[in-house]
């Protein structure tokens, strides 16, 4: 009820205890708290809270146009609605490196696990777009050390993100991976990798926690979990997956109720009342004081199922 009874900090000594080379844990994009539940009822490892999704929540691009405050109210509320860690996407830092370290204290405040810094110039743009640009790696590094000594919590996370590879190549990356790790960097997220011997050349080259972006539609193939698991992975995203789900069965919907004139022949695959009391826990809430919450939740078993 209310929010998550797992604090912050045990979050973030969860996330780090289970990023291992190999463990291949799956984070699923949410861009919501309502799916921060559901991910949690279905076995998954955390949350990931992508920036081109928070970005396109808003009805923008993913061009660097989201501020430190929208990101860090809605990872935080995110965050509060699940017992999983929670990694959110900070970009390039909003700023400056004095802006780096106050962007990973916010962070903390919200209650996420971890955030990742990204090496594009600023503006940033989506890394799976071409025409992007990185800047050099003594910047990059730079950022990474000013949110290393912005940490308040020594256990929140500080991911580096390196999108090089689509600059410079494969070996670019394992020269900027060893930088980035040696400024301070607890993992690492290589952008837009191509193949599995990139993501085992990657692991290979740092001794720290990697990540895998299997967002559709990219540059990355969709490897099998099991797959990035050989390679050495220890965190795989699904940044996009649960937005394009989303929208694509609103878009169908709507189209229905367009051409039909009434949403019935779209009924069997929407999510029932019920099950959407569950999600929310209607039931919690109604029973945590009678004298207050009196009201009775619709399909308990009281009084049958309804939609």
């Amino acid at each position: 009820m209310l929010y998550s009874t797992t604090t912050p900090q045990q979050k973030r000594r969860a996330l780090r205890e289970m990023l291992v080379p190999g463990a291949a844990r799956q984070f699923p994009g949410t861009f919501t708290p309502l799916t921060a539940p559901l991910i949690q009822e279905k076995g998954f490892d955390g949350l990931y809270i992508s920036g081109a999704v928070l970005a396109n929540e808003l009805g923008l691009p993913d061009i660097g146009l989201t501020t430190l405050s929208e990101v860090a109210q809605r990872a935080g509320q995110i965050a509060r609605a699940s017992d999983l860690p929670a990694i959110v996407d900070a970009d390039t830092g909003f700023g400056e490196p004095m802006n780096v370290a106050r962007t990973v204290q916010e962070l903390e405040d919200a209650g996420l696990a971890g955030c990742h810094i990204e090496d594009q110039v600023n503006p940033k743009r989506c890394g799976h777009l071409d025409g992007k640009d990185t800047v050099d790696v003594e910047t990059a590094a730079r950022r990474i050390r000013a949110a290393a000594a912005g940490r308040r919590d020594a256990e929140f996370l500080i991911m580096a993100r390196t999108d090089v590879r689509a600059v410079a190549g494969i070996d670019a990356v394992v020269e900027r991976a060893r930088a980035l790790v040696d400024a301070g960097a607890d993992a690492l997220f290589p952008e837009a990798l191509q193949s599995l011997d990139e993501f085992s050349a990657v692991c290979e080259a740092v001794d720290v926690p990697v990540l895998a972006n299997m967002t559709e539609f990219g540059k990355s193939q969709l490897f099998a979990r099991e797959q990035l698991a050989d390679a050495g992975v220890a965190m795989v995203i699904y940044p996009v997956t649960a937005l394009r789900t989303a929208m694509g069965a609103v878009e169908r919907t709507l189209d229905t109720l367009a051409a039909d004139g009434t949403q019935q022949a779209a009924v069997d695959q929407m999510m029932t009342r019920s099950r959407l009391y569950d999600l929310v826990d209607y039931q919690g809430y109604s029973t945590f004081d009678a004298g207050i919450f009196s009201f009775e939740v619709p399909g308990a078993p009281e009084t049958g199922g309804q939609r």
